[in-house]
């Protein structure tokens, strides 16, 4: 049963800074949303390499894929943070030679792993949308069809290239390189699935 949370702000802010509830959410974020970018990037490249250029057909198949990358990061998530912060917190539990249930830490342990399966769900279906907003606008918008799929291309691309920007600021790496490393892994991607699509 999940927990209720009738805490102030400040105090779910404890939690989550005893947890250590910032950096293992930022890293869930860019893990998960890379990978609902590079699937968008994908399936716009799979509509390339066949010729279809329905807004409607692709932005189905997107927010299909967006919506199972969500679901599938939400759950996977969850499972395995609540069993790591179960055995982390059994550890705890021994190392005192005290029963801490009740204590701040057991509630940090229940509550964080909603908060990263939160995170890793949102993630990719948040990036996803925005990467396919182009052709979801093409769909009320006269005109706007033939460079809707362009556009949608574009803005994986470029999505993709700050993710890599944001890991390299986490990891004291040069944006630039950074964001080119994962700028490189995206193109590689879409040629071979062009290249087998087309």
């Amino acid at each position: 049963m999940a927990p209720t949370i009738d805490l102030p702000l400040s105090k779910l802010t404890h939690l989550f800074r005893i947890a250590h509830a910032r950096p293992i959410a930022r890293r869930y974020f860019v893990v998960n949303g890379f990978d609902g970018a590079l699937t968008m990037l994908g399936i716009i490249m799979g509509f390339y390499g066949s010729g279809e250029a329905d807004p409607v057909v692709i932005v189905s198949a997107c927010v299909g894929a967006a919506v199972a990358l969500g679901m599938s990061g939400a759950t996977s998530a969850y499972i395995s943070e609540a069993a790591e912060r179960a055995r982390e917190f059994e550890a705890l539990e021994e190392a005192m030679g005290t029963n801490l249930e009740g204590s701040v830490h057991s509630r940090a342990r229940k509550l964080l792993p909603f908060f990263i399966a939160a995170v890793n769900g949102a993630a990719p279906l948040f990036i996803s949308l925005v990467i396919i907003a182009p052709l979801w606008i093409s769909m009320f918008v006269d005109g706007a069809a033939i460079h809707a799929l362009d556009a949608s291309l574009a803005l994986a691309l470029v999505v993709i290239f700050l993710l890599g920007v944001f890991l390299g600021r986490i990891s004291q790496t040069f944006w630039l390189l950074a964001g080119l490393r994962t700028l490189l892994v995206a193109v590689f991607t879409g040629g071979i699935i062009y290249w087998l699509t087309g």
